[in-house]
């Protein structure tokens, strides 16, 4: 297999019958030597030099030289091959005449071969010592004389050869010169396909094809094909130039100015930025380590052109340290009325939480003042710690729609401070806390500094809202990392990951809101001080529509005083009816569903005062939603009411127990957790151990199965506080005595039937007193919990007190007393 290498495309010369050797063409024997070519195609009329490598057709050369120097030379389908056999080559090639042969001292030869014409191989005859076939003549089927289409593909062919010529600079403009000195279409095709780059197999197409037409048209494709990628790469090339070149002006007319800013005195404006960041660092009143840190960067900074890469990172790194309030605090105010004042107006009740807020301004006043009479020489030095401790950490816990973040404001509004909030919920990611490193792209401080940057001041009121939403994952524990936020020793030196100097938040007062303890870390709860916000009575609801959500939605409304009144009844009657809430969210949707109701009719041109009453709220607001459900309920024996907490406040539930025929099975549904059920299976052993003193046969479990069920299914239900109120269902289920309608109880039950106290009891009451029961049953001990209920609800409610379960089922069950048991107590 002969190793072909085709000179510079100027190399491939047009033929010239008066070159070289004969100048009458031999005629074409029908058997000829073939020799496969590698990676390209020689077509008639053209000249074009060969290197010959391979031994076999080193011999055939040798051979042909010495007789009448026609060989055939066809292309090979791989170029990979070396020797490619019969099968592996194309059936259409070219009959050529060796004119010129170069022998190299290495063993290869040189040779220069003009095409003669087409050939198609009918039969290979020999294969060894190198290919032999019978091949038939393909002349070309030229366009008759005249012929307007092929005249014009001609000059197409040219035009478009010329545009070529002109953008790759190894082709000689002889060549332009060549083809448009041609008549003949045939060998301007072939002129054209062997000056320019195609691919071998669209080279292989142009000879196989039949009409010279038919080449020209192909010819003009390809042609096409290739000066758009030309000219594409030239206008790549062209803009990247002009990139580079405007570049290198901005660079040069840079130096220029720096030179004339150096003959002027003046500074250039890298070193004025420089110059400024130094002024606001000197300003910003940094502790010494921040200054120590941002004088350092700073002189990186200088030390940095401006192109480089770190100097933008530094420059932002700057302008936070630069932009922090490090030493900008606001003025507390410190008079004690009108805090009390500010907090009376934007929120009824909450008398524990006004009082925590006061006990904290007259605490700071009364240091202040202390100070400001010792002076401060002589205050001792544990003082000056004492004194850095300014800030405080409270948690307000309580149900949705109590004002836990609309307090917050208030309290900022009282001290005269700035308030910023800011939200966990859902926050999973511990960067989030402490910011990010530099080292990352993209880097920024965490939530907590870029709020004291945002509201511009280091002792403002910032809230933490819905601290017990806060998740972990892979990327860390963000409750873990405001373990040094919210404790009271170490935010003084709080150290952001991306500033990485300390920062004091000792004076910022923290106010985190949840709606459960539970899941907020032990750890974390310990450093804050718990201030439990319980649900609302009707009373205070019906204070608090009147005093803040009416006037409120009226005026959301469009509405004016003169044209619409709420009644207390129907208040009263929205609050029993249309909510059941321990906040007062709801409430205020239904009072403006109906101030929107009278704001439609006043838009129609009614006019006149409109009076709701309880009697009108089913017209603006439907049928009523909730009802007192506890008598219907408890009609029948073996159901009992239980009262319970959730995360949006307390609840009563209802235990329902069914007998059937069976053998000692016990089911226990509702969604409940463990806890639940070991209560439920430790109140069945109690009742059955009971059998003889409650009087049902005591062998009824042999024969029968019980089915204990709390509805609401939907809904996880866990926690021992229903042990009383399931043993009650049972011993009426089996006593066949239903429970009063108008009982609820809780409490945590033993083997032994002693009743164990149990959490939750101001919001467990609250919610039998929106229920509608009139008497909670409740341990004895939890009696300490019911001074925190408001009097109204004391007054209104019958309390039993109770050491066991005994005394549990003589004050639920119907029909008298249930054999000796002890005397209740009442509260």
């Amino acid at each position: 297999m002969p190793t072909i290498g085709v000179n510079d495309p100027n190399q491939r010369l047009p033929a010239n019958n008066d070159d070289q050797g004969s100048s009458t063409t031999p005629a074409i024997p029908e058997e000829l030597p073939i020799l496969p070519l590698r990676g390209v195609v020689v077509y008639p009329l053209m000249v074009l030099p060969l290197t010959v490598g391979q031994p076999r057709s080193v011999r055939l050369v040798d051979d042909v030289v010495v007789s009448d120097r026609l060989i055939g030379l066809v292309a090979s389908k791989d170029p990979e091959i070396d020797e490619p056999a019969p099968d592996q080559v194309y059936q259409v090639g070219t009959v050529a005449i060796i004119h010129r042969l170069i022998k190299a001292p290495d063993g290869t030869m040189r040779i220069i071969v003009q095409g003669v014409e087409r050939i198609r191989i009918e039969e290979w005859t020999v294969k060894e010592p190198y290919l032999k076939a019978k091949v038939s003549q393909a002349p070309d089927i030229l366009p008759e004389e005249g012929d307007v289409e092929a005249e014009a593909l001609m000059r197409n062919v040219v035009e478009l050869f010329g545009r070529l010529v002109a953008l790759v600079p190894h082709l000689p403009d002889e060549l332009m010169m060549a083809a448009s000195g041609t008549d003949d279409p045939r060998q301007l095709v072939y002129l054209v396909s062997t000056s320019i780059r195609m691919d071998l197999q669209d080279a292989q197409d142009i000879l196989e094809m039949d009409r010279v037409t038919d080449k020209l048209r192909r010819l003009t494709n390809i042609l096409t094909r290739e000066l758009e990628v030309l000219e594409l790469g030239k206008k790549i090339q062209s803009e990247a130039q002009s990139e580079m070149e405007k570049m290198q002006r901005e660079y040069f007319l840079r130096e220029q100015l720096k030179a004339i800013q150096r003959e002027l005195g003046e500074g250039d404006e890298q070193q004025m930025e420089i110059e400024e960041l130094r002024t606001k660092i000197a300003e910003a009143g940094m502790p010494e380590e921040a200054e120590k840190e941002a004088l350092r960067e700073l002189s990186r900074l200088e030390k940095l052109p401006p192109a480089a890469a770190e100097y933008g990172v530094i420059r932002t790194y700057l302008d936070w340290l630069t932009s922090l309030p490090w030493s900008v605090t606001t003025e507390d105010t410190l008079d004690i009325a009108h805090a009390r004042q500010v907090l009376d107006e934007d929120h009824y009740d909450l008398e524990k939480i006004k009082e925590r807020i006061l006990e904290y301004l007259a605490v700071r006043k009364l240091r202040l003042e202390r100070a400001g009479e010792r002076g401060e020489e002589e205050l001792h030095p544990q003082d000056l710690i004492r004194r850095e401790r300014e800030g405080v950490i409270l948690c307000f816990v309580g149900p949705p729609g109590v004002g836990k973040t609309s307090l917050g404001q208030s309290i900022a509004r009282a001290l005269g401070r700035k308030f910023i909030r800011m939200s966990l919920g859902g926050v999973r990611d511990e960067a989030e806390i402490r910011g990010h490193r530099r080292t990352y792209i993209g880097a920024m401080p965490g939530r907590i500094i870029q709020a004291i940057r945002r509201v511009g001041s280091k002792n403002p009121v910032m809230m933490l809202d819905e601290v017990d939403k806060v998740g972990a994952d892979w990327r860390g524990d963000p409750s873990s990392a405001l373990l040094e936020v919210l404790d009271p020793e170490q935010n003084r030196e709080f150290r952001d990951h991306y500033l990485d100097v300390a920062f004091d938040l000792s004076q910022v007062m923290f106010i985190t809101t949840a709606n459960i303890l539970d899941t907020i870390p032990g750890p974390l709860r310990d450093r804050m001080e718990i201030l439990q916000l319980s649900g609302y009575t009707e009373e205070e609801k019906l204070h608090i529509a009147k005093g803040y959500l009416i006037p409120r939605q009226i005026r959301e409304n469009g509405l004016r005083v003169s044209e619409i009144s709420f009644t207390d009844d129907a208040i009263r009657t929205i609050i029993r009816d249309y909510t059941r809430e321990a906040g007062v969210r709801n409430l205020e949707r239904q009072i403006g569903a109906v101030c929107r109701k009278v704001a439609t009719r006043v838009a129609e041109g009614h006019t006149g005062q409109v009076v709701v009453d309880s009697d009108k709220v089913p017209e603006y607001l439907g049928k009523p939603i909730y009802f007192f459900e506890a008598a219907e309920r408890c009609d029948l024996p073996g159901v009992a009411t239980g009262l319970s907490v959730t995360a949006v406040g307390g609840d009563i539930l209802f235990i329902e127990a069914a007998k059937m025929p069976g053998q000692k099975g016990l089911t226990i549904t509702g969604q409940l957790g463990d806890v639940m059920k070991e209560s439920a299976q430790a109140a069945l052993s109690y009742v059955r151990s009971q059998a003889d003193r409650l009087g049902f046969d005591k062998d009824f479990f042999n024969t029968s199965d019980i089915h204990i069920h709390v509805p609401a299914g939907a809904v996880p239900k866990d926690g021992p506080s229903a042990g009383v109120a399931i043993a009650t269902a049972l011993a009426s289920l089996l006593t066949g005595r239903p429970v009063r309608a108008d009982v609820g109880m809780t409490g945590e039950i033993t083997l032994r039937g002693q009743v164990l106290p149990v959490g939750g009891i101001k919001e467990k009451v609250l919610a039998a007193h929106r229920a509608g029961l009139h008497t909670v049953i409740i341990p004895r001990r939890n009696e300490k919990d019911l001074d925190d209920l408001p009097p109204d609800v004391r007054k209104e409610l019958n309390f039993v007190l109770v050491d066991r379960v005994d005394e549990v089922l003589e004050a639920a069950l119907r029909d008298g007393h249930i054999g000796d048991s002890p005397k209740k107590g009442e509260g």
